[in-house]
């Protein structure tokens, strides 16, 4: 491997984490939010320089840029998750067997996570403070739209850490390679865990080629139902929120579902999107309810469903009853974020039961998945996945255990 020196440091270093205290990694994790505020020009600078090879069309825009206000929030997130309590140390177990043996089952580290992402610059900063937090190194692989954002960000990591004193290696950037990936992905023995962040092509990608253990995050189609019993003005606010507050993201909705007997509601629905622009790819019930009524109106196709516009374009299933809604999102859905819209508290219930997600809301958007809004202080990722964590990943979920056994020389018979 041409990295394994760049492994094995990390791996190193990872061990010096378990020598600091809660204390000093919330000291480190503040003066590193202190100094995104006082480099903010330095740092989007460089995101300008990967924002000029991008163009302003492409879904990935606004996932890429960063602005002082997003700055802010970033250097906010950092500071809220130096003042959650630690993950480590906590005891989840503890018993005394019959021969004496006590058994206390305690939360530790994973070691080094690996984190795989894309156009997304303030993942960087997101992945370092909750691998800070909870004692691990970690390993970031970004895209190459983000290169110049990313490396801009690990070295005033590295300033900071240096300043106190701890290895810069607990943090690294690898190169923006398909090579680095494959590498990264085949670290065993130097990699504990790694968590990709993208497209469906990157997680298929990750799937196929990991030797080392994966939590797959990322690709989130999401679907809203609208049932015969939603309430009008609730709906139009949740279904605006989720598809127009910011297309970019994976929580952002991408198919509205709506029952049949509603279809004379869905000009009133969807009137607040016309607004933002928003193309509306309509099965033919649908279409006939809203044709001369949207301006942006096409007829839906197979491929219109299941897919993650990232952007103004929204897709509109007809349904005849809870159970076919729910049959779409099995076949369409990506195990994200899933909501029903609905007056009735049994179909609600119903739904949440049978949806397979991280997420299932009833009554809100689905833009609220996110470790922050959770009350998490940032997030890794969400899961896609049922093995391992779910979502939002935050502190808890980058932690694993370990048996701590003390005895008065007991041998077993």
């Amino acid at each position: 491997m041409q990295l394994k020196e760049t492994f094995e440091r990390v791996k190193r270093a990872s061990k010096s984490l378990a020598l600091l205290t809660d204390e000093q990694r919330n000291e480190i994790l503040n003066a590193v939010a202190s100094a995104i505020i006082d480099n903010k020009v330095r740092i989007l600078k460089a995101n300008t320089q990967d924002l000029t090879k991008m163009s302003k069309d492409n879904p990935l825009y606004d996932r890429l840029q960063l602005t002082e206000e997003r700055l802010d929030g970033i250097a906010s997130d950092m500071r809220n998750v130096a003042i959650l309590p630690t993950p480590l140390g906590h005891i989840t177990k503890q018993k005394t067997l019959p021969n004496g043996l006590r058994l206390c089952r305690v939360s530790v580290p994973f070691g080094v996570i690996g984190m795989i992402y894309e156009a997304r610059p303030n993942v960087t900063f997101d992945v370092f403070s909750l691998c800070f937090k909870s004692g691990n190194a970690c390993i970031l692989k970004g895209g190459k739209d983000a290169d110049c954002s990313n490396r801009e960000e690990v070295a005033l990591i590295h300033e900071v850490l240096e300043q106190y004193g701890v290895s810069k290696d607990v943090v690294a950037l690898l190169p923006a390679t398909h090579e680095a990936t494959g590498e990264m992905l085949n670290a065993v023995g130097y990699v504990d865990l790694c968590i990709p962040r993208g497209g469906r092509k990157l997680i298929d990608f990750v799937r196929d080629t990991a030797r080392i253990p994966v939590i797959e995050t990322g690709a989130g189609v999401v679907n809203t139902y609208f049932d015969e019993e939603g309430d009008l003005e609730k709906g139009k606010a949740i279904i605006n929120n989720a598809k127009t507050r910011r297309v970019s993201v994976c929580n952002a909705l991408d198919c509205l579902i709506i029952h049949k007997s509603r279809l004379q509601d869905l000009p009133a629905l969807c009137e607040k999107m016309a607004e933002k622009d928003v193309i509306i790819y309509a099965d033919a019930q649908a279409y006939a309810a809203l044709d001369g009524k949207y301006p942006d109106l096409e007829h839906a196709t197979d491929d219109s469903f299941g897919t993650e516009f990232m952007d103004y374009k929204l897709a509109i299933k007809t349904v005849a009853s809870l159970e076919e809604a729910l049959e779409h999102i099995d076949d369409n859905g990506s195990g994200h974020s899933e909501s029903i819209i609905t007056m009735n508290e049994q179909t609600a219930r119903k739904f949440q039961a049978h949806v397979d997600a991280a997420c299932v809301y009833w009554n809100a958007p689905t833009s609220f998945t996110d470790g922050a809004q959770f009350g998490l202080g940032a997030e890794i990722g969400i899961s896609t996945q049922k093995l391992g964590p779910r979502g939002p990943m935050a502190l808890e979920e980058i932690c694993t255990y370990k048996w701590l056994i003390e005895g008065e020389g007991q041998t077993r018979p």
